[in-house]
């Protein structure tokens, strides 16, 4: 028997507690019932609808256990061309290491600076009792 096929916006109609599907590598799967067993809690799972939560579920490493629990909630394959085309943000991507020595400089500036004031502060206030 073939799988149903699921039009995206079929898909992201289902994201709550009562009635939860999820995208994960091309499938669909309605986790509604086990919303309340999954160790993560609920919210975990209702914050991936409508979207593809592969990268979501990928991330956690799930085992193998739970991966083979999934093919209990399995009702189909997404249609890809449904899926919302990705924007890509036009901020340049920037590696961690890249500014590391600058955000260093950042953090110490924000200790000193406070500092540096208090300061001036007490000298200005020092030097202006003594001439009085």
């Amino acid at each position: 028997m073939a799988e149903k096929v699921h039009a995206f916006e079929e898909v992201a109609k289902h994201n709550q507690k009562g009635d939860c599907w999820l995208i994960i590598s091309g499938k669909v799967y309605d986790v509604t019932p086990f919303l309340e067993e999954h160790p993560g809690g609920d919210e975990v799972l209702i914050m991936s609808t409508g979207k593809d939560a592969t990268t979501d579920f990928e991330d956690v490493g799930h085992s193998d256990d739970a991966q083979e629990k999934m093919k209990e909630f399995l009702i189909g394959d997404i249609d890809e061309s449904t899926l919302p085309v990705k924007q890509h943000d036009a901020t340049p991507t920037i590696s961690p290491t890249a500014n590391r020595g600058s955000g260093d400089s950042s953090r110490i500036l924000l200790f000193i600076l406070p500092l540096l004031i208090l300061g001036v502060a007490f000298l200005m206030r020092f030097y202006s009792k003594k001439e009085e």
